[in-house]
């Protein structure tokens, strides 16, 4: 038997990396892109992307595994429903619950690893990036600047372009500023050949020191620009917002135990649901995994990537009516869980039943 169970895990679990890897490297890939525009309009800094994506995949782990395990299930038991292995270990007296005796056994490690990653390592990973964020919105324009690239900075309605910056972000070359007036109306345009920032030490203000250019002040269309020439000028670096950037999900699991806000107490009951996930859709998997040799080996796929669409979108549903206190917490999400278990265990007891109950009624009316 334990050779069995080394078998079917093995299975399963090369399947599930499999899956989870393509399904991370989407869903990864999309955050990831979206915080490169972020970086592209100059609201976060271009060295903090992989820092950031980093904190965040543990988020992604939690989603991601149980559908992996899920999808892996599927597709280990179908192709040895296929090539008529299950066959065999059923002609060697291995019963259909010990298999799902022994796959849920298995379940349990990606269980704890969810748990785990839903109430500790995912809120600590949210909380980093809370941080990053704060750090970048009060970060200053020098901080956000990138060479070769024009920049509309979230200090203001400045737009920014240096053909290239030293390493330490305190020298600048082939300097372009543009912004509007003080009312709305007009432009003035700013170019330098070299700039350098200065901090001054009684207020600790930073100035950005241009040389050798020339400033343009008018409205677009007209003829009669002010142009004046200057050796140095000086313009004050903006910072950003002081104000701390809050994520619900940089929040600790203790702290929203110890809520009673309608929305922490609806994210506190997503994060036990997610690793409660995993034995019911295994136990869905089981099932729904077999499949007639002539029936091909996907066909089972999508009737099952249905009914797992359905179990996570009701427990969306449910978290968003707890956050808006439309349903009582001892309600919470459980009835979800409770209506896919019941779904699970008709499926794979359900059969038997009926036809236990049709061999007594044929016996009953024979006799």
């Amino acid at each position: 038997m334990n050779i069995i169970f080394r078998y079917l895990i093995r299975q399963i679990m090369v399947s599930m990396v499999a899956v989870s890897g393509i399904l991370l490297l989407v869903f990864m890939s999309g955050r990831f892109i979206k915080y490169l525009a972020g970086a592209a309009e100059g609201k976060i800094a271009p060295g903090v992307l992989f820092e950031i994506m980093a904190y965040r995949f543990p988020g992604f782990l939690e989603l991601i595994l149980p559908l992996g395990l899920f999808i892996g299930i599927l597709l280990a038991y179908g192709r040895m429903y296929l090539e008529s292995e299950m066959t065999v270990l059923s002609a060697c007296g291995f019963s259909d619950r010990q298999l799902l005796g022994k796959t849920l056994l298995g379940s349990l490690v990606v269980m704890l690893v969810v748990g785990s990653m839903s109430l500790v390592v995912s809120p600590w990973g949210m909380k980093q990036v809370e941080q990053i964020f704060a750090e970048q919105a009060k970060a200053t324009e020098f901080d956000l600047l990138a060479p070769g690239r024009f920049q509309k900075l979230s200090s203001g309605g400045r737009v920014t372009y240096t053909e290239a910056l030293s390493d330490d972000k305190r020298r600048l070359q082939g300097v372009f500023i543009a912004e509007y007036g003080r009312n709305g109306e007009g432009v003035s345009i700013i170019t330098a050949d070299v700039g350098s920032q200065l901090v001054d030490e009684e207020t600790g203000s930073r100035f950005l020191i241009l040389e050798n250019g020339a400033r343009f002040d008018g409205i677009p269309g007209n003829l009669d620009y002010a142009v004046t020439g200057f050796e140095a000028y000086g313009l004050k670096i903006r910072s950003g917002s002081t104000g701390d950037v809050e994520l619900d999900e940089g929040v600790t699991t203790g702290q929203l135990m110890r809520s009673d806000d309608p929305r922490d107490r609806a994210l506190l009951h997503w994060r036990f649901s997610l690793p409660l996930i995993v034995p019911i859709v295994t136990l869905l998997a089981v099932r729904l995994s077999r499949v007639n040799p002539r029936q091909g080996r996907f066909f089972h796929l999508l009737p099952a990537m249905l009914v797992y669409v359905t179990y996570l979108g009701l427990l969306i549903v449910a978290r968003d009516a707890m956050a808006e206190d439309k349903v009582p917490e001892w309600l919470g999400m459980l009835w979800v869980h409770a209506i896919f278990l019941a779904l699970g265990l008709w499926l794979y007891f359900g059969p038997a039943w009926l036809h236990r109950r049709k061999v007594k009624r044929e016996g009953a009316a024979s006799a």
